[in-house]
């Protein structure tokens, strides 16, 4: 009987073994007749661009729902090279570079998924997705090339990352249905055997079932040079709201095989990017909503590619809160933007690489899903109702909202001088000594600040320092060489966007006088001609004409400030030496009714300052902002966490 019973076990589970086989052979997702198909029956794309690597993943299935509530059905997501190859031959794929998990959350929400792999990915990510060091490579390589060192780094990229990805094909059960080879190419080169080589180890790795895809601004010289139709890869279209969808779509027809041509926008803008000083971009709900409504209620498909200036906290990151800030100056496209943490940010160039614009901290983009989660506001809803119109796609429920508190004013302490610890935050196995300035890649100091430091003979008279070539922003300091390093003076800065001469008074020294420039990477340009895109300074510097020799460069090493007060260069300040910043639970309210200031007993110098504040149960831990109102330029951490880069003063 026994023996009977599991004998009748095992042919169930063979035959639900060859059930689940023959359910996932049937599933397939192509085009055919100019339109898309998924299993059977033609299928329309509602998508947006949700990017994991700027929302902290415990807010993957937050962003995800909110999206799902919307309308779409599909998430588009760009693959950053540089975060999961951050170091040769150094992986990772946990926390926020976990996207397999990412992909597994997106198919459990019954969401499909394009998969953007790169390995160029632009996404206003530093150096356009690429890892820094292979601006180290001698001889310098060519990226987005046929360059045969490029493309062995290129192969050996994918080849850890597309068996991750191959697993969660359509076909094979998971979520993503194509896979895009490069991003808009066309608007860069015309090497056609690069994308060729692209799409063999593309096919090589995930096979010949998937739907490999290539994007292109809606012109013919884009297209002409972007796509590759006899490789069988797909040709979608990105355009702002401003244009009209089908003369694009009937030019994107001619650069697909016949039959073959689905109507397509990749990118749908529904706002934009915005860089330091500007003002904030905005588009207008309403004619975002008949933009869209131009495509879906013909039958197109789209992908919404979707500032603010007080930077977000989750809640993941409270709890006993200590903020340390590195006070450094002393004077759709998405259907939600999110945030660039840390030092990832992109940046874009005009004419030539001088007119240099990096890119905010936030990524809020005016996309319909906020920043910080909201859906409250008429874009969401006009977008949402334009898609249940030309869809039919049922509303959903939208996820309830995230609580959001006030914790007042923090009171933050100097805690020490970067002078003070420069020896101590520097590795000293990485401080290095040259004849010329070294750039921050070959000094391994990927992102941040490089701190360069020489000396020259002093004239009666003032100086002029020149540096020709800087990227991107440097302070520049002075001390009479002899003695302790203490509070060295400021003199100013050389901008890669402005002035490249700096005059420097007579200290009166009765030895040299020490130099001090402390350059910062404020992103990599992410488009265009110039992203080969090194850091630091990249030419000789001159004190009256005269070139400046004997450099020592010390890594500004960010990796954990929390550790400076443990040195405790600093004694104790009182209140009148403090300063503040304030934690809203409101991003855009009630600022107006709080002063935010910077006292004067301040060091002019960079430095470092803390703060702590506890929040007493889990049921206090709500997400929150912090405002910088008054204080100049720096960086911020929560718990160690990098938010990023503050610049208040620029507006």
């Amino acid at each position: 009987m026994g023996l009977a019973r599991s004998f009748q076990n095992l042919l169930l589970v063979l035959a639900l073994s060859s059930a689940a086989a023959s359910g996932e052979a049937s599933r397939r997702f192509w085009v055919e007749n100019d339109t898309f198909w998924k299993d059977g029956a033609p299928f329309q794309i509602v998508g947006g661009d949700v990017h994991y690597f700027r929302i902290v993943p415990e807010y993957w299935k937050d962003r995800l729902l909110r999206a799902k509530a919307l309308g779409l059905n599909t998430i588009q997501t760009y693959v950053p090279w540089n975060l999961h190859e951050p170091e040769p031959r150094s992986w990772e794929f946990k926390g926020f570079t976990g996207i397999e998990s990412y992909l597994r959350l997106a198919h459990e929400l019954d969401m499909l998924v394009m998969l953007r792999v790169g390995p160029y990915i632009c996404g206003e990510w530093d150096l356009g997705g690429f890892p820094p060091w292979l601006l180290t490579i001698e001889p310098a390589i060519e990226l987005r090339s046929s360059d045969s060192t490029y493309l062995s780094l290129v192969d050996r990229w994918w080849g850890v990352l597309l068996p991750k990805v191959e697993p969660l094909l359509y076909s094979n059960g998971g979520p993503i249905i194509m896979v895009q080879i490069e991003n808009e190419f066309g608007s860069f080169g015309d090497d056609k055997n690069y994308l060729h080589y692209l799409v063999e180890v593309a096919r090589r790795y995930l096979g010949n079932d998937i739907m490999l895809y290539t994007t292109d601004g809606g012109a013919i010289d884009n297209l002409k040079n972007g796509t590759i139709p006899q490789d069988d890869v797909f040709a979608a279209v990105d355009f702002d709201t401003g244009s009209n969808p089908w003369p694009i779509f009937r030019l994107q027809k001619k650069y697909n095989l016949p039959g073959k041509s689905a109507p397509l926008s990749s990118e749908f803008y529904t706002g934009w990017l915005t860089h330091w000083g500007e003002s904030i971009a905005t588009t207008d709900a309403s004619s975002t909503a008949k933009a869209l409504k131009r495509i879906l209620c013909h039958n197109g498909s789209a992908v919404l590619y979707v500032c603010h200036l007080s930077l977000f906290i989750s809640a993941f990151h409270l709890h006993f809160l200590s903020i340390i800030l590195f006070l450094n100056e002393i004077c759709i496209q998405m259907a939600h933007g999110g945030t660039n943490f840390g030092f990832y940010n992109g940046a874009n160039t005009g004419q030539n690489e001088s007119d240099y614009k990096a890119d905010l901290t936030s990524y809020d983009y005016d996309a319909p899903i906020k920043e910080y989660g909201d859906v409250h506001n008429a874009k969401y809803k006009a977008l949402r109702r334009i898609i249940h119109e030309c869809t039919g796609i049922p509303l959903r429920s939208l996820p309830p909202e995230i609580e959001r508190a006030s914790y007042g004013l923090v009171k933050l302490q100097k805690v020490a001088s970067l002078f003070d610890v420069i020896d101590n935050i520097s590795d000293p196995l990485k401080v290095a000594f040259s004849e010329q300035p070294l750039s921050m890649e070959l000094m391994g100091q990927m992102f941040g600040f490089l701190l360069y430091v020489s000396e020259y003979q002093e004239k009666h008279s003032s100086s002029i320092l020149s540096i020709p070539k800087v990227h991107d922003r440097a302070q520049v300091f002075v001390s009479c060489s002899h003695g302790v390093l203490r509070n060295p003076r400021y003199v100013g800065k050389i901008e890669r966007w402005s002035s490249k001469t700096l005059q420097i008074p007579n200290l009166s020294c009765s030895s040299n006088v020490s130099l001090y420039i402390l350059v910062e990477n404020m992103g990599r340009v992410n488009y265009g001609p110039y992203i080969f895109d090194q850091k630091g300074i990249l030419s000789s510097v001159e004190i009256d004409g005269i070139i400046l020799h004997h450099w020592k460069m010390h890594p500004v090493s960010l990796t954990a400030p929390g550790n400076l007060s443990k040195l405790q260069p600093i004694i104790q300040m009182t209140d009148a030496q403090a300063s503040e910043v304030s934690i809203y639970g409101d991003s855009e309210n009630k600022l107006h009714d709080v002063s935010f200031y910077l006292n004067e007993g301040i060091s002019e110098e960079p430095a470092f300052y803390e703060g702590h504040f506890h929040i007493d149960s889990e049921f206090e831990k709500k997400d929150t902002f912090i405002s910088f109102r008054g204080w100049n330029k720096g960086v911020a951490f929560v718990n160690n966490f990098n938010i990023g880069r503050f610049w208040p003063v620029k507006y």
